[in-house]
């Protein structure tokens, strides 16, 4: 049908064969989700910074696979995505180019069916409470899954049938709708981390004594939000009935005070969070959630087909740290939520005509702390650079 997706996962593996610096904490977060570096070193795939070197348009390398999804003019779908822009480019394509201008330029034309974030999507069109990766991918499933319940229109993923001489190289992960942890009812449960709720990140990391348990999270806000409406329309209700005359102006200052608090395009803010946002959320250069297993109910299990030469065992955290932080299985949220934003806002109009995808989120990328996207467009007061246009003209020889 026509919200049916088959979806295949691959994580490769990839080695920068150029000095570079890393950070502790990065290291250790990664290694708190079952990296192996290990086996980054002896078997990654190579690869340079930068400008081609020679003709690399014969050989099998990473910039040659990366050249293969601009030719395919396929939409590209990335979460908070400006930093992984950003690495795409220097490290597979050739040098950043000086200015942002010349760079969302280059963008533009590198991929011209569009530029998606599901950032983006998911706070000015969703209008979550959170919109970090899990965060978002959860409520999603929970609404698709409510969508499926009254027979109505909504998502379904299918996987591939692997053989079984490719066990060796396929990931899989458990899925239900809610972690197993996950205890509406229990009385002795652990509070939710309130950091982590907002921000999908806690400083603590695995050492953190708090819940941040996604499921437990979207409870509470759900619950939070249905008694503050609930208490709006008792409000509204009481004032109409007893001063119908000061209603328009109180009401008129809630809206003002509302808008100043969440700013006119951007999404409901998390109430319960000590903190502003927009000075504590991370960039996001560090991966966004915490790696506990993805959660479908439309499937026993999901596959990720790896670049591994042998099934890695995953390590385990504490409850609320369970599972294993990995590109692949990221992937596929950032796809998932994409796809149920798209079903929710094309509705049961099939007609897409030659126009952008999803016009609303189109070539629009999150920025941190900001009201407004990035917006990936070639300015007539741009030019593309130079490297680019080599590489496009490389792209297109055959």
């Amino acid at each position: 049908s026509e919200n049916t997706y088959l979806c295949q996962i691959y994580n490769l593996t990839l080695l920068c064969m150029e000095d570079y610096i890393v950070e502790p904490q990065s290291v250790q977060f990664l290694v708190q989700h079952g990296f192996d570096f290990n086996k980054q070193y002896s078997q990654g795939i190579p690869y340079h910074k930068g400008n081609d070197k020679g003709n690399e348009n014969q050989s099998q390398s990473v910039r040659t696979f990366f050249l293969e999804l601009i030719r395919a003019k396929k939409p590209l779908i990335l979460h908070n995505g400006l930093i992984d822009l950003v690495f795409l480019y220097q490290c597979f394509y050739a040098h950043l180019p000086d200015s942002l201008g010349t760079f969302t330029a280059d963008l533009s034309e590198m991929f011209p069916a569009g530029i998606y974030d599901t950032k983006y999507a998911s706070e000015f069109e969703t209008r979550f409470v959170a919109s970090y990766l899990e965060y978002a991918y959860k409520k999603c499933k929970r609404e698709n899954c409510k969508l499926k319940d009254s027979i109505g229109q909504h998502l379904t993923i299918e996987f591939c049938n692997y053989p079984a001489n490719m066990s060796c190289y396929i990931d899989y992960r458990h899925c239900s709708l809610q972690e197993e942890s996950h205890d509406v009812g229990g009385g002795n449960k652990v509070p939710v981390c309130e950091k982590f709720s907002a921000y999908g990140w806690c400083p603590k990391g695995v050492k953190c004594p708090q819940s941040h348990n996604i499921d437990l999270i979207i409870d509470e806000d759900d619950k939070f939000w249905e008694k503050r409406k609930k208490r709006k329309h008792k409000w509204k209700r009481r004032k109409n009935t007893e001063e119908p005359t000061k209603v328009s102006e109180q009401e008129s200052s809630g809206k003002e005070m509302e808008l100043a608090q969440n700013g006119e395009e951007g999404p409901p803010r998390k109430q319960s969070c000590y903190e502003p946002a927009a000075a504590t959320e991370p960039a996001e250069i560090t991966p966004d959630t915490e790696g506990r297993p993805l959660k479908e109910n439309s499937m026993d299990m999901e596959p990720e087909v790896s670049s591994d030469t042998k099934k890695e065992k995953e390590t385990h955290g504490p409850p609320s740290q369970g599972g294993t932080h990995r590109a692949g299985f990221d992937a596929f949220m950032t796809g998932y939520i994409m796809a149920y934003v798209w079903m929710l806002k094309k509705g049961k109009n099939t007609d897409t005509g030659a126009g952008p995808w999803l016009p609303d989120c189109h070539n629009k990328l999150y920025l941190s702390g900001k009201s407004v996207p990035l917006q990936i467009v070639k300015s007539l007061f741009s030019k593309s650079s130079k490297a680019h246009s080599q590489k496009m003209k490389l792209a297109w020889a055959s």
